[in-house]
């Protein structure tokens, strides 16, 4: 029961601990373009305000879609802490995804289409990569439980850093970080798929992204296995790769993310996933 303890408390503050690190971000992203930025507690703030706002609802499915996004990926972030098939959780994480796809697609607006879309292309980039990470675990350690990465002697890092690299380069897409921040696009699409929520509506997806950012950096733990140590080194440093990268690039087309994703990052994966399965 002790070995649960931990994961259980993680997995109830979740969204508080999501909330932090994107308050974090938003003053780290200030020192590096050289402004003050926002206090810690901003996003919270944000939520609080929302939570006044008037609640215009497109249709009840589109407001039942987004809720039920917020729900299945807050449960997909549960099963990766508690240890669970990584093959599930990944498709559990696809399936909140698609529940937001089919929200944007519900309603009329050209933008929340274009956002639907965008969004589809990303799963199509990013989502391959994580498929081959799942199967290179089973080939390392026998099983596709994450648990089995998190109690590893030996960390992943060391037996899958090609892996490690391609996961990286996806990170960016499923963040919607520059250069790879098409879905959302505020100054092209205004948004994308979450344009037509308000209030209490929008709060479940936004702070679904704050879910987003715990079960990233969950995946990037699970390359150290057992060194915490060294996790929370990986999960530092890729915090600093993340916003060093959103600050100074530029956007670009889907076709260039699907070009990079599945040309370098698949590769990469793929690369070693084949060294994994000969050795």
């Amino acid at each position: 029961m002790n070995g649960y303890l931990l994961p259980v408390l993680l997995i109830i503050l979740a969204p508080f601990i999501g909330g932090l690190v994107y308050g974090f971000e938003r003053i780290v992203k200030a020192r590096m373009q050289r402004r003050i930025g926002p206090p810690l507690l901003q996003p919270f703030y944000d939520f609080l305000k929302l939570a006044d706002k008037r609640q215009m609802i497109v249709h009840s499915a589109h407001a039942f879609l987004g809720i039920m996004h917020f729900v299945s990926l807050w449960f997909a972030l549960a099963l990766l802490l508690l240890g669970a098939d990584l093959i599930l959780v990944i498709f559990l994480h696809l399936l909140s995804s698609a529940l937001l796809i089919m929200a944007g697609f519900s309603t009329r607006s050209i933008f929340s289409h274009l956002g639907a879309n965008r969004t589809a292309l990303s799963i199509l980039a990013y989502e391959p990569v994580l498929i081959i990470i799942a199967v290179s675990l089973f080939i390392n350690t026998g099983s596709f439980d994450a648990a089995a990465a998190f109690t590893s002697e030996e960390p992943l890092l060391f037996k899958m850093p090609l892996a490690f690299v391609a996961l990286l380069l996806v990170l960016p897409i499923k963040l919607k970080k520059s250069p790879f921040d098409v879905a959302e696009a505020h100054q092209e699409i205004t948004g994308g798929v979450e344009l037509e929520f308000s209030g209490l509506f929008f709060e479940a997806v936004y702070t679904a992204k704050w879910l987003d950012y715990i079960f990233c950096y969950t995946l990037v733990f699970l390359f150290a296995g057992s060194n915490i140590l060294l996790g929370i080194g990986l999960v530092a440093g890729t915090f600093l790769y993340l916003n060093a990268l959103d600050n100074s690039t530029a956007r670009v087309n889907y076709k260039q993310m699907l070009r990079f994703s599945l040309g370098i990052a698949f590769t990469l994966a793929f690369i070693n996933l084949l060294i994994n399965s000969l050795t």
